[in-house]
């Protein structure tokens, strides 16, 4: 049974190539910088992908009125066959007992919680 050496010759150039102030060096290093950045950034882009791709797919769903169920891209819903409205979005004209917001007006009224302290100081004669 024969015995693999250590690869000494191999990491000898490398720190060579390393320390050496040329093109190779310098390529080396640019190089292995480029990985090391690719393997931290990665994940981080591959996190956002699937945050966006997950929002765009939760914004399709839709929620039976009926049962509860929740289906993606059908009209009808798949467990009892009631059809499914399209999610509204904000406020609607045609809900019952919804005051419509453009036609209120709030009024505010500005009263003195504490008398201040100006007031309080009278000035001398």
């Amino acid at each position: 049974m024969q015995r693999s050496s250590f690869p000494w010759i191999w990491i000898g150039l490398a720190a060579i190539l390393l320390l050496m102030p040329g093109a190779a060096g310098r390529l080396l290093l640019d190089l292995l910088g480029g990985i090391t950045l690719l393997l931290i950034l990665l994940p981080l882009l591959a996190a956002g992908a699937g945050f966006l791709g997950w929002q765009v797919i939760r914004r399709r769903l839709k929620t039976c009125a009926t049962c509860g169920t929740t289906s993606f891209g059908s009209e009808l819903c798949p467990a009892c066959g009631t059809p499914l409205e399209p999610r509204q979005q904000g406020w609607r004209a045609e809900d019952p007992g919804m005051i419509d917001p453009s036609q209120m007006t709030i009024n505010v009224e500005a009263v003195d919680v504490e008398p201040s302290v100006e007031s309080e100081q009278k000035p001398s004669a």
